[in-house]
């Protein structure tokens, strides 16, 4: 298999939402007039706790310095895994799932932290540009690794990085066991053509900006929800991914929005009991790996405070 190494370097970020006011002149810009921005990849979150905002440099130059925006201080790199063939198909696991032995668990060995962002087309794993030589020293065997410069990949190689690879130099600590929520709501992961983005954005705009629903005030998440507030918002190369749930879902037009054939719902499980350490690593593969190892297909997305794993309805009881 490859790895890319994407020509994106990216920013982090957290807006709160009593701040958001400040904020939707440049989200509506980046979300809705391409033409208007060189941002290239763009992601928008909302959780109860806040709204998590990952973009490139040019996206970050949009946003508006305030007090209401917290920026996690690094640069963030995406990869991504080429298989060499045709898709698995639908028997098979996807999504965070595929990546977990080979990637996400040896990256975990070597205490690298990754940020995980899968969407209706791929998955992203981003790693802090400064972990890239330990990152590319610890996959090489198993991948052929390319970074992408001005649209083409250029194999690398860890004899061919400036600074060379060195151990992170941390000792093994025991993992944080950290609890879990599974919110009774049912979500979709999605797609659309961004060609009819204009049809669907009065009510892209009302769910994000403006939706006065109740889920959005509920009791913290260490009381155990019956739903939450989750939906996500991606724009990435002109790739457009939305995971919401089911109720959301009958606001918009039926026609445009599309999913795999199968029509299959998800449900969520959400880690941590309080918000999480950026430099904790481990987390995505005490999850990803027990799902790996029973063939469970999940989506994981991370964000500024929790994570989250998209799992098959059917699924759930197998891991909770």
């Amino acid at each position: 298999m490859d790895l890319h190494i994407l020509d994106h370097r990216l920013r982090v970020t957290s807006i709160c939402k009593e701040g958001l006011v400040n904020f939707t002149h440049s989200l509506i810009k980046l979300m809705f007039l391409r033409n208007r921005t060189r941002c290239k990849f763009f992601s928008l979150t909302e959780t109860p706790d806040n709204y998590t905002v990952v973009l490139d440099e040019e996206g970050f130059q949009e946003l508006p310095s305030s007090e209401h925006l917290q920026v996690e201080g690094a640069t963030w790199l995406p990869l991504n895994v080429v298989s060499n063939g045709n898709a698995s198909s639908s028997s098979q696991a996807v999504g965070v799932t595929k990546i977990a032995k080979s990637v996400i668990a040896p990256l975990a060995e070597q205490h690298v932290s990754v940020f995980m962002l899968s969407t209706y087309q791929t998955d992203f794993i981003l790693v802090r540009e400064k972990d890239l030589p330990v990152v590319i020293h610890t996959l090489e065997e198993e991948f052929n690794i390319y970074r992408e410069e001005g649209g083409e990949p250029i194999p690398v190689h860890s004899k061919d990085m400036q600074n060379g690879f060195h151990k992170n130099g941390k000792e093994a600590v025991k993992l944080t066991v950290h609890p879990v929520l599974s919110p009774q709501n049912q979500f979709c992961v999605m797609s659309l053509d961004p060609d009819t983005l204009p049809a669907i954005a009065t009510t892209l705009i009302d769910v994000l900006f403006y939706s006065n629903s109740s889920v959005k005030d509920e009791a913290p998440p260490t009381q155990g929800l019956d739903c939450i507030k989750f939906f996500s918002f991606s724009l990435i190369d002109g790739y457009i991914s939305i995971v919401m749930d089911t109720e959301t879902q009958r606001q918009f037009p039926t026609n445009l929005l599309f999913t795999s054939s199968s029509g299959e719902l998800w449900r969520m499980v959400r880690i941590g009991g309080q918000p999480l350490d950026f430099d904790e690593c481990g987390i995505v593969a005490q999850i990803s790996q027990p799902l790996a190892e029973a063939d469970i297909s999940a989506y994981y997305i991370s964000t500024f405070s929790f994570d989250h794993a998209l799992v098959r309805f059917s699924s759930l009881l197998s891991i909770i």
